[in-house]
């Protein structure tokens, strides 16, 4: 019951990353990216990007090599 319980939970947290992911924000650092055509692991990579505390030219230098 645990296992279930934690995998629901995981496939929750997958879903909700890439609605987290505004494409606006995405669009600043790499225009033109759809983020539905991103892997959940790449918009977890992403969101933990946007929220570092890199400067802005480090988050695009970063982004843009990630969807390319």
């Amino acid at each position: 019951m645990k296992t279930l319980i934690a995998a629901t939970a995981l496939a929750l947290t997958a879903v909700s990353a890439s609605a987290m992911v505004d494409s606006s924000t995405l669009d600043q650092y790499a225009p033109d990216v759809d983020v539905s055509t991103l892997s959940d692991a790449e918009v977890n990579i992403i969101l933990s990007i946007l929220h570092s505390g890199d400067s802005e030219s480090e988050k695009r230098a970063t982004i843009q090599a990630l969807v390319k």
